[in-house]
């Protein structure tokens, strides 16, 4: 008796189900799945290597800095051309490039890694390990920062544009050292919601696109508002205090400036009127207003 047999049409593909596999989606992850990894990512994070998690340190200081010179260029000169906020924008959209090389390439940063306190408000990371991970990034971050600040200088990029690129550099760093002390505070609370707002809106992503997509307007947002950033201020204060300090004659002249016009740019402001208050700021944006309200909502013991 002849039996009919089934074909699959040419233009089509039969994939059986693998047996015990959830189906492969590409779908978002919502909130409760989000505070979820960023509880296991909190969790290897704090238990890294310290060599590992300082080298990574380093290039996340780097990374920052990259997007700094990059924030510092396009701004040069547009003060003179362009709206405040427009200016601001330009400014803001290149920063991201930071943070993007952080999440994308793989780095530790400080800011970002104020999230650990989800684990730890859980129970699965101690108090000595989240303030060792702190303490390795925070420092790791610094030498990267300076690192390329030092070599940015040796660079001699300043005097490009006809010095506009150390004008704007110098302004900037000085605009930062002159804060009040309760200012930066709450200038580095506002800033670092919203870098660990794009990191948390990250673990919801599945593609490299999505990462890039979360982190851009997050960040636009806090440089074109003007908030401070701990790690970024480590590349925008020194790159300028370098400048004030070992620009030629030459340099000066050009811009029609003098050092002694930056009076609050010296490296005890740099530590104490902005690097302390803002990474005071940053821990209580990131930490506390983002890390424990997620870890409140979402992972809280019931």
């Amino acid at each position: 008796m002849f039996k009919p047999t089934t074909h699959t049409p040419p233009n089509e593909s039969f994939i059986p189900p693998a047996a015990n596999h959830p189906p492969i989606t590409i779908d978002a992850l919502i909130p409760p799945e989000m505070a979820a990894k960023a509880e296991d990512i909190g969790v290897k994070k704090a238990r890294m290597s310290w060599q590992n998690l300082f080298i990574l340190a380093v290039l996340a200081g780097a990374f920052i800095a990259l997007g700094a010179i990059f924030a510092t260029t396009v701004t040069a000169g547009a003060a003179d051309k362009l709206a405040f906020g427009v200016t601001r924008l330009l400014g803001g959209l290149a920063f991201c490039l930071g943070l993007i090389l952080v999440v994308v390439a793989g780095a530790e940063l400080f800011t970002g890694n104020n999230l650990i306190i989800m684990a730890w408000a859980d129970g699965r990371v101690s108090s000595v390990l989240l303030w060792r991970n702190w303490a390795i990034v925070y420092g790791g971050n610094f030498v990267g920062a300076i690192a390329t600040a030092w070599l940015m200088f040796y660079t001699r990029q300043y005097t490009f544009g006809g010095g506009t690129m150390g004008l704007n550099i110098l302004n900037i760093a000085h605009s930062k050292v002159s804060l009040d002390f309760a200012q930066a505070i709450a200038l580095g609370i506002m800033c670092n919601a919203l870098v660990c707002l794009a990191v948390w809106l990250c673990y919801s992503a599945r593609t490299t696109t999505d990462k890039i997509l979360s982190i851009i307007f997050p960040i636009t947002a806090f440089v074109a508002a003007g908030f401070e950033h701990s790690v970024a201020n480590m590349y925008f204060i020194p790159i300028g205090l370098l400048v004030k300090a070992g620009a030629p004659a030459s340099f000066w002249e050009t811009i029609g400036k003098h050092a002694a016009d930056y009076p609050q740019l010296t490296w005890g402001n740099f530590f104490v009127a902005n690097l302390l208050p803002v990474t005071i700021g940053n821990i209580i944006g990131g930490a506390v207003m983002v890390g424990l309200v997620y870890w409140f909502v979402y992972i809280r013991k019931r």
